[in-house]
C-alpha cells in the first residue's frame, strides 16, 4: 500500500515541477529542460529530480545553477499545489538516458547502413 502512494506522490511532483519550471521561474539561464523522473524516499522526505537538458555542457551547468538558485521557491510552490504534510527536499540531477540512447541510435544505424565506423 506505501509503494502505491509513493508511486503516485512522485508522479504528481514530476508533473508540477514540469509546470512550475516551465510557468513560474523567469531565469533567463534555463534552457529547454524536461523533468524526466522523480525519485521519493518511503518517509517523502527527499524527493531526486531528474533532468533532461538540450544543449551543449555549458548551457546544461548554467540551467543547473539556476535551478539550484531557485530550489528555495520551487519547493514553496510545489508545496502550496500539494496537499503534503511537508514538502520533501528536493535534490536536482541530470538524466542522461536520453542522450546515451540518442548514440545507441545512431550507433545502430551506421550498423544498418554497412559503415563500421565507432
Amino acid at each position: 500500500m506505501a509503494k502505491v502512494r509513493v508511486g503516485r506522490v512522485s508522479e504528481q511532483i514530476k508533473k508540477e515541477l514540469s509546470q512550475i519550471i516551465q510557468t513560474e521561474l523567469k531565469d533567463p539561464r534555463i534552457g529547454f529542460i524536461t523533468v524526466t523522473g522523480v525519485e521519493v524516499t518511503n518517509d517523502l522526505s527527499q524527493a531526486k529530480v531528474f533532468l533532461s537538458v538540450l544543449g551543449s555542457e555549458e548551457q546544461k551547468e548554467e540551467t543547473l545553477k539556476a535551478i539550484a538558485r531557485g530550489t528555495g521557491f520551487i519547493r514553496s510552490e510545489l508545496g502550496k499545489r500539494m496537499r503534503l504534510r511537508h514538502t520533501p527536499e528536493l535534490i536536482f540531477k541530470f538524466d542522461a538516458s536520453i542522450e546515451y540512447g540518442s548514440r545507441i541510435e545512431a550507433l545502430l544505424e551506421q550498423i544498418n547502413r554497412g559503415e563500421r565506423q565507432l
